[in-house]
């Protein structure tokens, strides 16, 4: 399995059946000035955990250019529909379901957090409960985007259900758990073989670096990684 970090909690991976992308914010994100259009090439799944813009923004123009399936809640399957995604490649699910995605599948776990899209004239729309997802590959690890969230006790039974092997985790503060406590999550809940920090440095008032996660994190026996914004590494 490969992994590419476009910054925030934009994720490339690529396994031998499919080339996914997980909240593409590839457009209007400061971290990533490299276009949409090269993450877009080959992909085969577009994946949404809520419906922020800092995570949602650069999904309908990958969507429109690759024919990608569109894995996300209700909502936010019907409001990109509406926007001009294909209603024929979308794949619906909420918190608590499976869905069949072919090369994988993907589980809708909670998520501590909010979800809408804010639009012109400062109003927002509405796009359903946020969500972690869990990716179970048939010859690879799983993997567990968490999205936005806090710490939450039943992370424990996401462990138990699924046994994650790889986590995606939020650090950033304000607007999700900080970095010690994301630490302690991933410390308390499960037993990753590697944790990959995001959601940190995109913008002033979040946390800059992943130092505090980092530091958390010592003794645990679980590798960090920290791929440089658009580097791809083989998890």
């Amino acid at each position: 399995m490969k992994l590419t970090w476009y910054g925030h909690s934009a994720f490339r991976i690529e396994t031998a059946d499919a080339n996914i992308l997980i909240d593409p914010y590839l457009v209007g994100n400061p971290s990533w000035t490299g276009g949409w259009e090269g993450p877009a090439e080959g992909v085969t799944h577009v994946l949404l955990t809520h419906g922020h813009n800092d995570h949602v923004s650069g999904a309908l123009e990958v969507l429109k250019k690759s024919g990608a399936m569109l894995v996300a809640n209700y909502e936010i399957c019907m409001y990109l529909v509406g926007k001009g995604a294909s209603g024929d490649k979308i794949n619906p699910g909420n918190i608590g379901g499976t869905v069949d995605c072919g090369a994988f599948t993907t589980t809708f776990v909670q998520a501590l957090h909010s979800s809408s899209f804010g639009g012109e004239g400062g109003q927002n729309t509405y796009l359903g409960n946020p969500g972690g997802l869990v990716l179970h590959f048939p010859e690879d690890k799983t993997l567990y985007h968490m999205g936005d969230t806090d710490i939450f006790s039943d992370m424990a039974l996401i462990n138990e259900l699924h046994e994650p092997k790889i986590g995606i985790v939020p650090v950033g503060d304000r607007f999700t758990m900080g970095g010690a406590v994301a630490a302690l999550a991933c410390r308390r809940f499960f037993r990753f073989d590697t944790v990959v920090p995001c959601h940190f440095g995109t913008f002033p008032i979040i946390d800059q670096t992943a130092e505090k996660f980092v530091a958390g994190m010592e003794g645990s026996g679980v590798e960090v990684a920290l791929p440089g914004i658009g580097q791809t590494i083989t998890l």
